[in-house]
């Protein structure tokens, strides 16, 4: 009720879009993103701005699958509501934002009009009211996920916003999929993502989970590309700037402020090129969601000839060292990994391989888990029946410090996230 009554006392439009769109070397750099804020009591009866929907509570233990942009305008959507209805899963994550940079719904988020983001295939405001009245008329809880840095979309509209090219500083850098993607030093990158949380909110989401928040995982780009706004700070300290700082624009909806971080952040003690450091973002967020996908790990990683064949070590290892490193961060985030439900290299994954990854999680008091598979198809074969009893969640307590620090993993061969 008063997660409810915070959101209903805030407008989910950020009060200003004063921030510079040409930032250059030398200039000062923004103290913080516009919030949300309490709401104008003299907005007349034909505002736009409406009441917010009720929030589902956050459950003890998270249970997930992830919903992509077509499943949720498909009639998947449906059937993974029914799979959480029979199931042990209690929530869902919908794409709000992906990593094109198109978003689920029609927005009242003027960046988002703009530059068209909601014109493809948007889902209908009936629909989407549909979807989550019945996530909580079931006790489903509804997490929004928004890609924030890789996100070609905005990065071609808002050229200023892009990484770009040291040989041609006029032209933006590229991927090897040849994608634009934005600067995460511009802070109007970070203030569209919480504008789109807030929206995201005031339409009955009840957490917010924002992905890529990192720069691109190539190792060329520091030989080609230019960052005039780093000022001399190093790649982690940026990212857990930006973090934080839209960790408190965002403070007044009340609801968990969550992020997505590579699964090797949890035992790599470097930023890995991407400005990941564990130390630097597991207190900046409430929820932090590695992505602990055995097939990700190369061979000889914790000392596992094949971790892919090995789901439960790798996340019995790793999460031992996600405890351990979290263990002596004041105020560290409570850990929800995310787990694999899909095939990449041998062997097959299918309930065995699931049941593993979750019970590496559960022996180390973690009992929250979402479960990743690009095409939001599951095996359902390894989900429980609703009501299975689970131990007590203690993922935002310490454990007892490993006597082992493990070996880091080495870093894995190109992968679907």
């Amino acid at each position: 009720m008063l997660r409810n009554l915070l959101v209903a006392s805030a407008i989910f439009i950020a009060v200003s879009r004063q921030l510079p769109s040409q930032a250059t070397p030398g200039a000062p750099r923004a103290v913080g993103l516009a919030t949300c804020v309490a709401a104008d009591s003299s907005a007349p009866p034909d505002s736009l701005i409406r009441p917010p929907a009720p929030l589902v509570p956050t459950p003890a233990a998270v249970r997930g699958l992830y919903v992509n942009r077509w499943a949720a305008l498909g009639q998947k959507m449906w059937q993974l509501i029914g799979v959480a209805r029979t199931t042990e899963v209690n929530a869902l994550v919908i794409d709000v934002k992906d990593d094109r940079g198109y978003l689920l719904y029609k927005s009242r988020v003027p960046l988002a009009r703009a530059i068209g983001a909601d014109t493809f295939m948007p889902m209908r405001a009936e629909r989407m009211r549909a979807v989550l009245d019945t996530m909580r008329l079931h006790s489903i809880y509804p997490i929004a996920r928004i890609v924030v840095v890789k996100d070609p979309l905005l990065a071609e509209q808002r050229l200023a916003w892009a990484i770009k090219r040291s040989d041609a500083p006029d032209k933006p850098w590229l991927d090897k999929n040849g994608t634009p993607w934005l600067d995460p030093h511009q802070d109007g990158v970070w203030q569209y993502a919480a504008d789109l949380a807030c929206e995201a909110a005031g339409i009955g989401f009840s957490e917010v989970q924002l992905d890529y928040v990192r720069f691109p995982d190539e190792r060329r780009l520091w030989r080609e590309a230019t960052f005039p706004l780093a000022a001399g700070r190093l790649r982690a300290q940026v990212i857990r700037e930006q973090i934080m700082k839209t960790r408190e624009a965002l403070r007044p909806l009340g609801i968990p402020f969550t992020i997505d971080v590579f699964g090797l952040t949890v035992t790599d003690t470097t930023d890995m090129g991407i400005g990941q450091k564990w130390e630097s973002f597991i207190d900046a967020a409430d929820v932090v969601l590695p992505m602990m996908y055995p097939s990700h790990y190369a061979a000889g990683s914790y000392r596992i000839a094949r971790p892919n064949a090995s789901p439960y070590d790798v996340i019995d290892r790793g999460m031992q060292d996600a405890r351990r490193r979290s263990g002596s961060i004041p105020n560290a985030g409570k850990i929800v990994p995310w787990y694999q439900d899909f095939t990449l290299g041998k062997p097959r994954y299918g309930a065995a391989e699931i049941r593993a990854q979750i019970q590496g999680g559960y022996d180390n008091g973690i009992l929250s888990w979402i479960l990743w598979n690009p095409r939001s198809v599951y095996t359902l074969s390894a989900l429980r029946a609703p009501g299975t009893p689970v131990p007590v969640d203690t993922s935002s307590t310490s454990r007892a410090p490993s006597a082992v620090r493990h070996p880091e993993p080495i870093q894995p061969p190109p992968a679907p996230r």
